[in-house]
């Protein structure tokens, strides 16, 4: 094989760098994802007429989960030896600009924290959890495509050694042999997932049921997690001894909930949409 075949993949992380401060496409990407997807979710309040003022503070509440709830899944389900094994180690925890940050701790804080959203603003605007949950994947699927993006830019959590021809040589963490480029294999999953999210909620809104797109997203996003993990280089030191890595078995719960919203979904037969959807078309 000659490396001409493969793509050298030697991109800084850094979008632009003054000294010691640096602006990283990581970042770029990560606060665009959530950029897009207040303007996806805006969309979708005024298609269903709800009220466009809880918007922000969904915004907000986002955006502290997923930072928080992925800083300490990463900690938690990754190095907990490290964090909570020294005051050094358990101050680095409220430090997420070092690195580490684990996608299912972000997705366990999202659902944990639009309960509140959902109890908070929902009542009186028309709609529950399941309808929140329900949008928000559809663009939950889009910023990770996004963040994947990031990763890629980072040279990180990339796979084995592939002899395809679209193989990344990463360069800049000192690889020379060719490597599945994982990042994007996820990050292409998701935005196909996130299309045809978008499509069946513009065509087919009245004919689908609440909890449908929140099972869909959950049983695609984990299951497409769980295949690719196992071209994947291991992230930690313990994974390399076990059968299946700690984002599979993390993976699971969630491909399990998403075939339960599913059957839950299609017997209960509940409208997808917010009340106010209705009394448009009436």
């Amino acid at each position: 094989m000659t490396d001409l075949l493969f793509v050298h993949w030697d991109v800084s992380p850094f979008l632009l760098s003054i000294g010691r401060f640096g602006i990283r496409w990581y970042s770029l990407l990560f606060v665009g994802g959530f950029i897009l997807g207040w303007f996806l979710f805006r969309s979708f309040m005024r298609r269903e007429k709800v009220d466009e003022a809880v918007l922000d503070p969904l915004l907000y509440t986002l955006l502290i989960a997923t930072i928080v709830g992925a800083r300490l899944g990463h900690c938690i389900f990754y190095q907990p030896d490290y964090y909570f094994g020294s005051w050094t180690g358990f101050l680095e925890i409220f430090q997420p600009w070092k690195g580490g940050l684990a996608s299912h701790g972000g997705a366990i804080a999202l659902v944990i924290a639009m309960v509140w959203y959902a109890n908070r603003y929902g009542k009186k605007n028309g709609f529950d959890y399941l309808w929140v949950m329900d949008r928000l994947c559809i663009t939950v699927a889009f910023a990770g495509c996004m963040i994947r993006l990031g990763n890629l830019f980072n040279s990180e959590i990339y796979g084995d050694v592939t002899g395809l021809p679209w193989g990344f040589i990463f360069d800049l963490r000192g690889e020379t042999e060719p490597k599945h480029p994982t990042q994007l294999y996820e990050a292409l999953s998701y935005l196909i997932i996130g299309l045809i999210m978008i499509w069946i909620y513009r065509k087919k809104l009245d004919k689908v049921h609440k909890g449908f797109f929140f099972g869909f997203f959950i049983l695609t996003c984990f299951g497409m997690r769980f295949i690719i993990e196992f071209i994947k280089e291991p992230q930690v030191e313990f994974e390399k001894y076990m059968l299946l890595d700690q984002g599979q078995l993390l993976s699971i719960p969630f491909i399990i909930a998403g075939i339960a919203l599913l059957i839950y979904s299609s017997r209960k037969k509940l409208p997808s949409a917010a009340d106010g959807f209705y009394r448009k078309k009436k």
